[in-house]
């Protein structure tokens, strides 16, 4: 079974970012500074193309130079979570988990709901044990967000096999299947599920 992570995200991440990163309009920041529509945050050409030049290092798996390249961005534009998600990813697959948690929970801080940064912090405290704090972000990131299928699948994934709670493992997968992804993979699961939980 696979988890919505780092690399499997990567690809889908990178478009999301990009397109945060290229928006053209006016900005519009809230009351406290924050940027309310990501889409209308201006940014600078420079910024963009050392953006996909990141991007691009992701990709090759060229880590040390994404990082050194989204550090960049991110002490020049601090208004997106996108860059900070992305450098958050290069330090994690870099094996520095340290760094990795810093610039996911400053990805929050832009943006405390903000899907992809909320399950790719719970991925990495699950990974380091952290159940009970991996738990409790799944379960406010999916108040916000109940139909982003990697935090259903992977709330589901630590219900199971970390935390052996088999009912929040089959409610997870059951919504998960309820949104119909594409992923023939978690209906074998369910079934095992279900005949472990003897329904």
């Amino acid at each position: 079974m696979r988890v919505f992570s780092g690399g499997e995200l990567l690809k889908k991440l990178a478009v999301l970012s990009l397109s945060l990163l290229l928006a053209s309009c006016a900005s519009t920041p809230t009351g406290g500074g924050r940027v309310s529509d990501y889409s209308s945050v201006r940014v600078s050409g420079s910024i963009n193309r050392d953006f996909e030049r990141s991007l691009e290092y992701l990709r090759e798996e060229n880590f040390t130079a994404a990082i050194e390249l989204l550090q960049s961005v991110v002490e020049r534009e601090k208004r997106l979570p996108a860059p900070y998600i992305n450098l958050g990813i290069a330090h994690y697959k870099s094996g520095d988990e340290k760094n990795a948690e810093e610039a996911f929970l400053q990805a929050l801080e832009i943006d405390p709901q903000h899907a992809v940064a909320t399950n790719e912090l719970a991925v990495l405290y699950r990974k380091q044990g952290r159940f009970a704090e991996a738990r409790k972000i799944y379960v406010n990131a999916l108040a916000k967000n109940p139909d982003y299928l990697p935090l259903v699948k992977n709330l589901g994934i630590l219900c199971d096999l970390y935390l052996q709670d088999l009912q929040c493992a089959l409610a997870q997968f059951e919504q998960y299947l309820s949104l119909d992804p594409d992923d023939k993979d978690v209906a074998i699961w369910m079934a095992d599920l279900k005949r472990r939980a003897g329904q």
